[in-house]
C-alpha cells in the first residue's frame, strides 16, 4: 500500500467574480469570492486540496503564508502526519516567527486552515472514503489526537473529549438515518444587501419551490427603514411557518445594535447574526441580555478556539457559527464543536466554502457528538467550480459519497492559479 508521503506543497490563488449584487452585505461590497487553495501532492499519485475563503487582494497574502507554514510537510506520510495531527497543528500555529503575526488569527491562521483542510482531504482520499466516513470510523482516542486542546484544558481536557465521544457511542445508530435523509439546509443567497425587493421576492419564491424552509436576510443598511421593509417583505414571503434569520455582518456599535435588534424582533427571527464587532465579547453579553428572547449567532469572524471558549463562558452567543475555512481548518472546527457540545449550544456553521467541506463535518457532529441537526447554510455561487459540488435536494444536503472532502476545483474561466 502506498505511503502517500507528501512530495510537494503548492498554493493557488483562485478568484471567482460573482453575479452583480451577489455576496454583498453591510460591510463587504465587492462581488468576488476567492479561495486560497493548498495542493498536497503525494508520492502515491493522490492530491489533497484545501481551501480558505477570502474576498479579494488579500488572497495572495494567504497563499504566500501557506507556502511558509507548510515547509515541514514534504516527506511526511499522510498516516504518520494524521496519527497525531493535534500536535502538528499546534506546532505550525506556534511557528516562532509567524506566530507573531497573529497569534492564531488573520492571514497566517487562514493559511493554516487551507493547509489543514488539504491534509484531511488527502487522508480521506488515501483511505478511499469520504471525510465524514473516515471521521466516524475513527476510535475516540484517534479523534482526540486530531485536536489541539491547548489553552482549553480547564474547560475541555483530553479526558473530557474522550468521555464525550464514549458517551455517544451507544446512541449513534439512532442518529445514523440522517445519512440517508440528508442534512437540512437554509438559504442565504436570497437576501444579499444589494438585491432589490423584487429580486429578493423572486429568489425566495424559487428557494421555497426547491424545498427550503429557512432563509437569511442581510441587514445593516444605511437607512434603517430599508431593513425593516425588507424584513417585513421576507417574513410575508415565507409565511408564519418559515424560519427567518438576520445578519448585520458586524456593522453596528452596541447602542445601535440594541436599537436595531429590538426593532427587528417583531419579525420573529431565529437569530440575529454578527450584530456588532466580533472581538467585543462584553458587547455581545450586554446585547444578549438587552434583546432577549432574540438570540445571537456569531462565529464567522471569531478566529480561534480560545476566543470561542471565552464567548461560551460569557454566555455571549446562542448559535455557534464555526467555520473550518476561518478557524485553523477541520481540526479546530472539531475542537470548537466539542466545546459547544459541552456548553449545550448548536453548531450551524458559517459556510465560507459553499458547504463543500462542512457537509462532512456536520454529519460527524450530529452522529458522533450528538449535536442537533439544525441546518447548514447554503450559498450556491461557486458550485460550478467544484468537481463534486454539494448536492442539495428538497432543501437537504445529500450525503457525499466520493473519497475526500469535496474540495477539488475545476480550473476553468471562473478562476486563475
Amino acid at each position: 500500500m502506498p505511503s502517500y508521503a507528501i512530495s510537494q506543497v503548492s498554493a493557488c490563488d483562485a478568484r471567482f467574480p460573482l453575479p452583480r449584487g451577489a455576496g454583498t452585505d453591510s460591510v463587504h461590497t465587492n462581488s468576488e469570492y476567492c479561495l486560497a487553495v493548498t495542493l498536497l501532492e503525494s508520492e502515491g499519485g493522490l492530491c489533497g486540496t484545501g481551501i480558505a475563503l477570502t474576498l479579494g487582494e488579500g488572497n495572495r497574502l494567504v497563499c504566500e503564508a501557506i507556502e511558509l507554514l507548510a515547509k515541514p510537510l514534504p516527506g511526511m506520510a499522510i498516516e504518520e502526519l494524521m496519527s497525531d495531527f493535534g500536535r502538528m497543528s499546534q506546532q505550525m500555529a506556534d511557528d516562532p516567527s509567524l506566530r507573531w503575526l497573529g497569534p492564531h488569527k488573520g492571514v497566517v491562521h487562514l493559511a493554516l486552515a487551507s493547509i489543514t483542510n488539504a491534509c484531511f482531504d488527502l487522508w480521506a482520499k488515501s483511505r478511499g472514503v469520504p471525510l465524514w466516513r473516515l471521521l466516524l470510523d475513527l476510535a475516540p482516542e484517534e479523534i482526540v489526537r486530531l485536536l489541539d486542546l491547548s489553552y482549553l484544558e480547564e474547560v475541555m481536557s483530553k479526558q473530557d473529549a474522550l468521555e464525550l465521544l464514549h458517551s455517544k457511542l451507544a446512541s449513534r445508530p439512532d442518529r445514523e438515518p440522517i445519512l440517508q435523509s440528508g442534512y437540512p439546509g437554509y438559504d442565504t443567497s436570497v437576501g444579499w444587501m444589494a438585491y432589490d425587493d423584487d429580486q429578493v421576492r423572486d429568489l425566495t419564491a424559487h428557494a421555497i419551490g426547491q424545498g427550503f424552509k429557512a432563509f437569511k436576510l442581510k441587514v445593516g443598511s444605511a437607512d434603517p427603514e430599508r431593513d425593516l421593509r425588507r424584513a417585513a417583505m421576507l417574513r410575508k414571503s415565507i409565511g408564519d411557518s418559515g424560519i427567518l434569520m438576520f445578519d448585520a455582518n458586524q456593522h453596528w456599535n452596541l447602542p445601535v445594535a440594541i436599537r436595531r435588534c429590538r426593532e427587528l424582533a417583531q419579525f420573529r427571527p431565529l437569530w440575529i447574526e454578527e450584530p456588532t464587532h466580533p472581538d467585543d465579547i462584553h458587547a455581545h453579553v450586554v446585547l444578549a441580555r438587552e434583546i432577549a428572547p432574540v438570540k445571537i449567532a456569531a462565529g464567522e469572524h471569531i478566529p480561534n478556539r480560545v476566543l470561542f471558549k471565552n464567548f461560551l463562558q460569557a454566555g455571549a452567543l446562542h448559535y455557534v457559527q464555526a467555520d473550518c475555512t476561518r478557524l485553523a481548518g477541520v481540526s479546530e472546527f472539531l475542537t470548537v464543536s466539542f466545546l459547544a457540545r459541552k456548553f449545550g449550544l448548536p453548531v450551524p456553521p458559517h459556510v465560507g466554502d459553499m458547504g463543500q467541506l462542512h457537509q462532512h463535518l456536520v454529519l460527524f457532529n450530529n452522529i458522533a457528538l450528538g449535536h442537533e441537526a439544525l441546518f447548514l447554510e447554503h450559498i450556491p455561487h461557486l458550485r460550478g467550480h467544484f468537481i463534486f459540488p454539494a448536492q442539495v435536494s428538497g432543501g437537504y444536503y445529500q450525503t457525499p459519497q466520493e473519497p475526500g472532502a469535496s474540495c477539488d476545483l475545476k480550473w476553468t474561466t471562473g478562476g486563475s492559479h
